[in-house]
């Protein structure tokens, strides 16, 4: 017999649990298994490539990206987690209706090749976006605060170039995430 025990969190806006989960059970296997949220993506399983990244939502108003195929499920125990499929707005029959501004740079930029590493830029792009409106870059650092918060992410159909470029568009064109002209 599997040991389970529960678990209760509030995932993309909404209260989800408590469910019983296997005990060592990985986030992304709970996120696809239990909840069928599959856009977070198991690519190397070590924690290496952040295809699986996840945004975990801290009651300060900051997030952060956690890997979620290294780890456990019950980690998230009473957290806060967004997932790919909690950015844009769907209509009631739960078609796509309107991406946010790190996506549509994305398409603009024709970012990505196979798709499968982007949900995890999607996230971590995100996560950079956010920390910037709360505590934004000098204008001469943007590219260094963007290298800094995708370094971790892997594609393997080598998009880096247009990903990058298309967070910068992102950081450059949102208000109150750079401080123009200042080199500090």
């Amino acid at each position: 017999m599997i040991a389970t025990q529960p678990l209760s969190l509030h995932l993309n806006g909404k209260d989800v649990g408590p469910l019983d989960v296997p005990v060592g059970l990985m986030m992304i296997d709970f996120l696809h298994e239990y909840m069928n949220l599959t856009g977070s993506r198991l690519g190397c399983g070590q924690g290496v490539c952040h295809a699986c990244v996840a945004i975990l939502d801290h009651p300060d108003g900051t997030s952060e990206t956690i890997r979620t195929c290294i780890t456990g499920a019950h980690f998230f125990q009473g957290k806060k987690v967004r997932t790919v499929e909690a950015h844009g707005k769907r209509n009631a029959q739960g078609e796509v209706v309107e991406v946010t501004p790190v996506q549509q740079a994305y398409l603009d930029h024709f970012s990505f090749q196979c798709g499968y590493c982007t949900p995890g830029f999607v996230n971590g792009a995100t996560v950079l976006v956010e920390s910037l409106k709360r505590k934004p870059v000098a204008e001469a650092k943007v590219e260094a605060a963007i290298t800094q918060a995708l370094d971790g992410h892997i594609c393997r159909c080598t998009g880096y170039v247009r990903y990058y470029e298309a967070v910068k568009d992102v950081v450059m064109n949102t208000p109150g995430c750079v401080v123009k002209g200042k080199a500090a």
